[in-house]
């Protein structure tokens, strides 16, 4: 299996809208209810077009289809699309003192468990210690968790990711030393 890492541009967030949908509906599945599922990808995740703009956002393809997609952020945002930025300010970290963000991890459910997330996770820590940070944190949704915990991330403290709608995913809030 090939798997092409190159970073996402403007005319891929299409695929990417398709990617997230199918990555969140089939991953999640077992992790939380559909209710919950709807809710949040009405609310939560979908695409920040930000991380597009900085340059931080991988996506893999395999035989020239997208297989997968996460970046890393160097602004303050933790997780969520651009529905999710009710302020618009996503103001930059300072890397001496603040920890880069492992953001918006999607894998196709037919490429899941292949490796493709490390791979991601690999270019993005590699991308985010060479801008001068020396730590990461993101937010795990439960299906996610499993990749971070086996590539040496410590759960800081359990999340409710709240929506408008009232529904509630819990996560976890994951931190790792480069």
């Amino acid at each position: 299996m090939n798997i092409e890492l190159r970073l996402a541009t403007i005319k891929d967030i299409p695929a990417l809208e398709e990617l997230i949908r199918a990555s969140v509906t089939a991953l999640s599945a077992e992790h939380y209810t559909s209710e919950q599922i709807g809710s949040a990808l009405k609310h939560v995740f979908g695409v920040d077009t930000q991380l597009i703009a900085d340059g931080t956002y991988f996506v893999a393809e395999i035989e020239g289809r997208l297989a997968g997609s996460g970046g890393w952020s160097k602004r303050t945002t933790l997780f969520g699309g651009d529905q999710s930025k009710a302020d618009g300010i996503d103001s930059l970290l300072d890397p001496a003192a603040e920890a880069a963000r492992i953001r918006a991890f999607y894998v196709h459910p037919r490429w899941s468990r292949r490796g493709i997330g490390s791979r991601i996770l690999t270019a993005c820590e590699d991308a985010a210690r060479a801008a001068g940070f020396s730590r990461v944190e993101l937010v795990a949704t439960l299906p996610g968790e499993p990749l971070y915990a086996a590539r040496g991330y410590e759960k800081a403290e359990p999340m409710q990711l709240e929506t408008p709608d009232g529904e509630s995913l819990p996560a976890f809030r994951m931190t790792k030393s480069l």
